[in-house]
């Protein structure tokens, strides 16, 4: 099966089964923690007893969850965070984790313990040839009040080593390209850049190294980075395309250190990629963290409907925690729709770009 086939492999029916009914179980469990009073956060609860029908009795498999209405941004913005907090979690301290933020108050995630599970189980996918245990990492990306910053040491932390950061607020530099400060904003990123050349060069052991796209090219310019000591790139960000992939891989790694995309946010987690051969044509398919999070590719007109395997759509989100609950979530990605893997087998994404790009300019600032 290769990314140009759109027809599911026989031979992983049975592994698809039991996903789906490993997801199905997960469902009925979230949604029995979500909308019990004994559990459940104030915004469900309210939320079930305004409504004219009961989750906990008519929720029975993932095809029901079209029975929610699209989850709205406005409520992780305008709502105070105690609305969010299950009963359950009420004498824990929590983290605050925000998205967005360029213009107006940004998206914020309640979090206790989802950030640490999702990169503790991404740690196992990653090779110890390229991330080796024990080394340390360089988390070359966005800060401040997003989940990556703990994310990252975290992710260190698991493998046995420490994590340097560079300060970088993706947010400014949006404004300065939007403004069409282009100078400004090639100068904080040199000034960013700066930083991990200096880090590199004077401390000893990084090995490994967290970054999206544009700023790993922008590393390779300055320093050569397989030789300043990086084995393993675990990247982020939406400049994913297979002209940019090429690129890291073939010019800025030279093949001589891992490169490991991943696309995910907040709101979803991490989501991991298929790992990438001759066949793909440097096209990268991910797959969601299932069962604690579903991409569904939807027709943006219709999005009760799925879209064909192959076909393009616009991205929906659901989050399956106890933490937090987010049904039907419509992202502001497109996506190609892709059939399972051995790996995962439940479907994929590929192609992952901002929702509307062909239409319309998008600034996407350092990712």
């Amino acid at each position: 099966m290769t990314a140009e086939t759109n027809t599911v492999d026989p031979s992983l029916h049975p592994a698809i089964q039991s996903a789906k009914e490993k997801l199905d179980a997960h469902l009925r469990e979230i949604i029995q923690w979500h909308f019990s009073p004994d559990t459940g956060c104030p915004f469900w609860l309210d939320w079930a007893s305004k409504s004219d029908w009961n989750p906990l009795e008519e929720i029975k498999t993932f095809e029901d969850i079209t029975r929610f209405p699209h989850f709205q941004d406005e409520w992780l913005r305008d709502l105070p965070n105690e609305v969010w907090i299950p009963k359950a979690y009420a004498e824990r301290p929590f983290h605050i984790f925000e998205t967005g933020g360029t213009t107006g108050m940004p998206k914020q995630r309640l979090s206790w313990d989802d950030h640490k599970l999702d990169y503790s189980e991404f740690s196992n996918t990653l090779d110890e040839k390229s991330f080796p245990k024990g080394a340390k990492w360089l988390m070359l990306g966005p800060t401040g009040p997003r989940r990556l910053r703990l994310a990252i040491e975290h992710l260190a932390n698991v493998r046995g080593g420490s994590c340097y950061h560079i300060d970088l607020d993706p947010r400014w530099v949006k404004k300065l390209i939007d403004r069409k400060e282009f100078d400004t904003a090639n100068a904080y990123k040199d000034h960013v850049i700066d930083q991990a050349v200096t880090l590199l060069k004077n401390r000893k052991g990084i090995h490994c190294l967290f970054t999206t796209p544009k700023l790993l090219e922008a590393l390779g310019d300055k320093i050569d980075v397989v030789e300043a000591g990086i084995k393993g790139v675990f990247c982020g960000g939406t400049s994913m395309t297979p002209q940019m992939i090429r690129f890291l891989v073939e010019e800025v790694l030279e093949e001589q250190a891992a490169f490991v995309p991943t696309y995910g946010n907040t709101l979803m987690g991490l989501a991991c990629s298929r790992p990438l051969k001759p066949e793909d044509k440097w096209k990268v398919t991910y797959y969601a963290p299932q069962p604690r999070a579903i991409l569904r590719i939807v027709n943006p007109d219709k999005t009760e409907e799925t879209k064909k395997y192959g076909e393009l759509g616009r991205v929906e989100l659901t989050t399956l925690t106890k933490e937090f609950f987010m049904p039907r979530f419509l992202e502001r990605d497109e996506a190609s729709r892709r059939t399972p893997c051995e790996l995962y087998p439940w479907d994929g994404v590929e192609g992952v770009r901002p929702f509307g790009m062909m239409e319309k300019k998008i600034v996407e600032g350092v990712y």
